[in-house]
């Protein structure tokens, strides 16, 4: 709901000429004819016609006087947030030397007829090390002991990869001649595991980098197993963490990756007999970066210098992101760096700052004001007349930047022998920047609390004000035992395709956003709180649907929109009766989720629901079914593998 505007003077037309006649009656009473034809009540009628066009432009407060009353509030609109992802850089072949692919590098989607190109910029520097095979070993887990084997590897002897009989926990070790964090390498091998037992396209391993302290999970590249599971020749490409350390292992100092023996589910199969690895080499082939969707301008001449107190100056690109906006003045000794400042009021008469107008878009240099006694006081330096000013500042972010995965390809800065980059995860955390209608609805809030944390209603408002990317919020308070507590959930805004079905990690918040919330909310607390900011509790439900498919429709359409519904009844953002977001500890009961489906594919289709609770760590459903899942303060339901099944004829 938008703060409503005051209404100034609520008489119209006919309630001016209704008082105009009054005050005839009052003031002179021998004009007795009041009727419309009287030349009297023409002019009245005249003016009252002109007087309810100036109430009505009045009542109309412009947008910019609106937005200069929200400022002297204190309240500022909320700049966009930009999404960030990760981005690979693969290389034309491997180099000898370090290729670096320097922060602020530009890449973006791909421009077509209907949209424009997303650029984003890297956020550090990048540098690709070669590497090569320096060291081999093998690790059995009942000996728990490693066996260098870089010798026989050396001379080309078969290195069975794991103990005799493969047990959980065996590995093989792979040197490397230096650390390559960030790095994505190829190791090329000859091998094979004739009989060995497994599933070639779902091998019982897990590849992990040493750090230095303990071994981390690599990400194995998609489809990029050539060699079955080491069952034939072939590549495997690991991205490697950027924690990876050289560190002595088996008597070589290296960059270690390892090849560990893991069984991740139930179906999947071990190995009866070790692999045999006859060669294998390593190069590296690429590396990847965080990238953030922004693009730096640099530079712009914004103008001259009038010379005068209370320039403004305005952007040629616009929403301008947080963070650094350096303002340049040209001036004897070259150009000179202003400091940005939130406000003047701080500031001496020859401090040289400026103000970003996040609203208008425009740098605001220090104005002169007139104090009590008529004296002129500046609030800061002016620049000096006909001197140019500069800006680099940042641009971007906002909704648009939430990218799929794989839809970054386009290089934009040149960085040599690199010939194709791409996004392996859809971009997150793009949330647009705050219009005047969001900003009138948070009016309310930001007077109440004024930057005070001590109802439930004023932590779950300031942490929304914490960071935009927080979507939905829920404080609670501590249970009898621990009075003093308040806990904060957050489900953050979810990135990436809207119409696929959620996966359980889309709605974890990053170490990153708990923190700055938690950060935010501590500053304001009442004194002997304590503060716990976590991501929401989540009950998993496995719904079952009983369908009649009439003869005359699409049985697959039906089922295909019989799982969307559940699904988005039961969505953390948009699910629940008002469609933005299942409310927390609400229970759930198949009635309503019948309903839902009832609406969706017509009254005789959808027969029955039957709901039952998922085991988070096992991933498998109770055995008996219900029709209601009651769920605690602060738990949000999670639609995890829904199911149709025929109804019984």
């Amino acid at each position: 709901m938008t703060l409503p505007a005051p209404n100034l003077d609520d008489r119209r037309f006919q309630d001016l000429v209704d008082d105009a006649k009054r005050y005839v009656q009052v003031h002179c009473p021998q004009w007795t004819d009041h009727n419309v034809s009287d030349p009297g009540v023409t002019l009245i009628e005249t003016f009252a016609m002109v007087t309810d066009q100036l109430f009505y432009r009045l009542n109309r407060v412009p947008d910019r006087l609106y937005v200069r009353f929200l400022e002297l509030l204190g309240l500022t609109f909320v700049r966009p947030t930009p999404a960030t992802t990760e981005v690979t850089f693969w290389l034309s072949a491997p180099q000898e030397e370090v290729v670096r692919v320097p922060a602020g590098t530009e890449v973006a989607t791909r421009r077509t007829t209907v949209d424009e190109a997303i650029t984003f910029e890297t956020t550090g520097d990048l540098p690709i090390v070669p590497c090569a095979m320096a060291a081999l070993a093998v690790k059995t887990e009942d000996a728990g002991e490693v066996t260098d084997r870089t010798d026989d590897w050396r001379v080309g002897t078969a290195v069975p990869a794991f103990s005799a009989v493969p047990v959980q926990g065996d590995a093989l070790l792979v040197g490397l001649s230096d650390a390559v964090p960030r790095c994505a390498v190829t190791l090329r091998l000859e091998c094979d595991a004739s009989g060995a037992g497994i599933r070639p396209d779902d091998p019982p391993w897990l590849w992990e980098a040493w750090n230095g302290g303990y071994w981390e999970a690599c990400e194995l590249e998609e489809g990029a197993d050539g060699t079955g599971g080491f069952n034939q020749p072939g590549d495997i490409v690991l991205h490697v963490p950027p924690s990876h350390r050289t560190s002595l292992v088996a008597g070589h100092r290296a960059g270690w990756l390892r090849c560990r023996v893991v069984q991740r589910h139930e179906r999947q199969r071990l190995y009866e007999e070790p692999p045999l690895i006859h060669r294998i080499s390593a190069f590296t082939i690429g590396g990847t970066i965080p990238a953030v969707h922004q693009e730096t301008v640099r530079q712009e001449v914004v103008g001259l210098s009038s010379g005068v107190p209370g320039q403004r100056f305005g952007l040629a690109r616009g929403p301008v992101l947080d963070g650094p906006v350096v303002v340049e003045v040209a001036g004897p000794d070259g150009w000179r760096a202003w400091t940005e400042a939130p406000a003047f009021d701080l500031g001496a008469a020859d401090a040289e700052h400026f103000v970003l107008d996040v609203a208008s878009g425009q740098i605001v240099f220090a104005p002169a004001v007139r104090d009590v006694g008529g004296r002129i006081r500046r609030l800061g330096a002016v620049p000096p007349a006909a001197a140019p000013i500069r800006v680099t500042y940042r641009v971007g972010g906002g909704a648009d930047g939430n990218v799929l995965r794989g839809a970054i390809r386009t290089l934009r800065s040149q960085v040599p022998v690199v010939t194709r980059v791409e996004n392996r995860r859809a971009a997150a955390g793009g949330v647009n920047g705050e219009d005047l209608d969001s900003a009138r609805s948070r009016a309310p809030a930001f007077l109440r609390t004024r930057d005070r944390a001590v109802t439930r209603a004023d932590y779950e408002y300031l942490a929304r004000d914490a960071d935009p990317r927080v979507a939905r919020v829920r404080a609670l308070t501590g249970r009898d035992d621990e009075p003093a507590v308040i806990r904060v959930v957050l489900v953050p805004a979810l990135a990436g395709d809207a119409a696929r079905p959620p996966m359980p990690g889309d709605f974890a918040p990053s170490k990153e956003l708990l923190a700055r919330v938690a950060a935010h909310l501590d500053e304001r607390r009442v004194l002997g709180t304590r503060l716990i900011v976590s991501p929401p509790h989540f009950q998993w439900i496995s719904v079952e649907v009983s369908l009649r498919v009439p003869p005359t429709a699409d049985a697959g359409r039906v089922r295909r929109d019989a799982l969307a519904t559940v699904h988005r009844c039961l969505h953390p953002l948009r699910g629940g009766p008002e469609g933005t977001g299942w409310p927390f500890g609400r229970s759930v009961t198949s009635g309503e989720l019948l309903a839902a489906l009832q609406r969706v594919l017509g009254v005789e289709a959808p027969e029955a629901v039957r709901l039952f609770r998922v085991d988070t760590a096992t991933r498998t459903r109770s055995t008996g079914w219900t029709n209601k899942v009651e769920l605690g303060p602060g738990v949000l339901p999670f639609s995890f593998d829904p199911s149709v099944v025929e109804a019984a004829t």
